[in-house]
C-alpha cells in the first residue's frame, strides 16, 4: 500500500506550515491562548479560506477532502503550530450532520466550512470518565419540539460555540447504548448558561447546565434513541484528528531538542555528543515513528474498515499517542533540564498539549481496554 500524500495534500500541508510559521508564530500563539476568548476569530477565518477546514469534509457535503488521511495532513500542521482554534469542534459535529442530518441540517454545514459557524460537541458530563453511553442529560417531548435538562463536562471553546451538538437520554438508564439522542442547539437558546475557564494546555473549555433548553423538533440528529452510533461514527474521526495533532507536536519537540543537543555545551563539547544522551534521543525517535505508523492505520481504516476494524485502531492510535506522547514531553522536558520547565521556551507547552491530549476523547487506559474489548466483540 502506497502511504505517500497527494500532490493536493502536499500542498495543503505546504500551505498551512508556511501559514503558520509567518502568521502563527510561539508568541502569536500563546497571547490568543490566553485571551479572554481563547482563540482569534481573524486567524480562524484565515485558516478557513486557505481550505483547512473545507478539507476535512468530503465534497458531497461541500468540502474539499474529506479522506481519512485529508484530516490527518490538517491536523499534523495543526499540532506543529499547538494551534487553539476550534477546528476539533468543526470536525466532530460536521461529521454527526454528514453521517445522520436531514436537508436542511445539512445546509447548515456550509457555515462550518467557511467558518462562520463555531461548533462544540457537548456529550461529557461530570463523572462519566470517558464511558461514551453514560449519559444522564434528559431529553423529554414538549409540544411539538424538546426540552433538555442535564450538564454537560469540559465543553471545548464552549462558550462562544454557535451551534452546539448535545447528547441527552430519552429512554433507557444512563449507561444503556440505545436511548441516547443528538440534537444541535444553538448556543444562544434560552436555559442555557455556562462556566467558562482557561484551559492548562491553552484556549479555553466550559462547563454547560441546560435548564429547560427548548429546541424545535428539527433540533433531533437522526432517529430518536439511535444517537450512540452516530456519536461513535463522528468521535472517530476526532480521535485520528488528536492522534494526527499529537504526532505535529511530537516533530515539533523533537526537532527541537535535537537543536539543543547541537548547541548547548558542557566540558566544551555539546551535549549531544555524550553517548547516553544519543541513546536516549534514538529511542524517541523509534518511539515517534511508532505513533506516525498508528496515524497512518487510523487513517488508512477509518475510510475503508469495517465497524470493528475501523474503531480498533482508531483506539490503537489513540492508546499509541496517548503513551508515546507523555513519553516525548517528558523525556524532551529532561533533556533540555531546567531549561525545558520555563513558560518562555515553546516546548514546556508542546509537552502539556502532548499530555493534555491524551486525556480528550478517552485516555489511553479508556483505549487499551476498548482495544481489547473490540477484539472480543469481532470473535463472538
Amino acid at each position: 500500500m502506497n502511504f505517500e500524500h497527494t500532490e493536493d495534500r502536499r500542498m495543503l500541508a505546504d500551505t498551512l506550515d508556511r501559514f503558520i510559521a509567518e502568521q502563527y508564530g510561539f508568541g502569536t500563539r500563546d497571547r490568543i491562548a490566553r485571551s479572554d476568548e481563547g482563540f482569534s476569530r481573524e486567524h480562524w477565518s484565515q485558516l478557513a479560506e486557505i481550505g483547512a477546514l473545507g478539507a476535512l469534509f468530503p465534497e458531497d457535503e461541500g468540502g474539499l477532502g474529506g479522506a481519512g488521511f485529508d484530516v490527518a495532513v490538517v491536523f499534523e500542521s495543526l499540532g506543529k503550530g499547538l494551534v487553539v482554534e476550534p477546528f476539533l469542534g468543526a470536525l466532530i459535529v460536521g461529521r454527526a450532520i454528514a453521517k445522520a442530518g436531514n436537508g436542511a441540517q445539512k445546509e447548515g454545514m456550509a457555515g462550518l466550512i467557511d467558518g462562520s459557524t463555531v461548533a462544540a460537541l457537548a456529550h461529557e458530563e461530570p463523572g462519566s470518565h470517558y464511558e461514551p453511553t453514560l449519559a444522564s442529560a434528559r431529553a423529554e417531548r414538549s409540544g411539538e419540539g424538546w426540552l433538555l435538562r442535564g450538564a454537560k463536562a469540559v465543553v471545548q471553546q464552549g462558550a462562544l460555540a454557535d451551534l452546539l451538538l448535545v447528547s441527552a437520554r430519552t429512554s433507557g438508564a444512563d449507561g444503556d447504548a440505545e436511548g441516547i439522542s443528538l440534537f444541535l442547539v444553538p448556543g444562544d437558546a434560552p436555559g442555557l448558561t455556562w462556566r467558562s475557564y482557561a484551559k492548562i494546555d491553552g484556549g479555553r473549555a466550559a462547563e454547560l447546565t441546560l435548564e429547560g433548553v427548548r429546541v424545535d423538533a428539527d433540533a433531533l440528529l437522526g432517529t430518536e434513541g439511535a444517537g450512540a452510533p452516530i456519536l461513535e461514527h463522528a468521535v472517530g474521526w476526532g480521535l485520528l484528528a488528536l492522534a494526527a495533532e499529537s504526532l505535529g507536536a511530537m516533530e515539533v519537540a523533537k526537532r527541537d531538542t535535537l537543536e539543543y543537543l547541537r548547541i548547548r555545551k558542557q566540558f566544551g563539547v555539546p551535549i549531544g555528543s555524550f553517548q547516553a544522551l544519543q541513546h536516549r534521543m534514538a529511542d524517541l525517535l523509534l518511539e515517534i515513528e511508532q505513533a506516525r505508523s498508528a496515524v497512518i492505520n487510523a487513517a488508512a481504516a477509518i475510510d475503508a474498515g469495517e465497524r470493528v476494524d475501523r474503531e480498533k485502531a482508531l483506539s490503537a492510535a489513540k492508546y499509541s499517542i496517548g503513551r508515546i506522547g507523555t513519553r516525548v514531553a517528558e523525556e524532551c522536558i529532561q533533556l533540555h533540564g531546567g531549561i525545558g520547565m520555563t513558560w518562555e521556551l515553546p516546548l514546556s507547552h508542546y509537552a502539556k498539549r502532548l499530555v493534555m491530549i491524551d486525556h480528550q476523547l478517552g485516555d489511553e487506559d479508556h483505549h487499551l481496554a476498548r482495544y481489547i474489548a473490540l477484539g472480543q466483540e469481532a470473535v463472538q
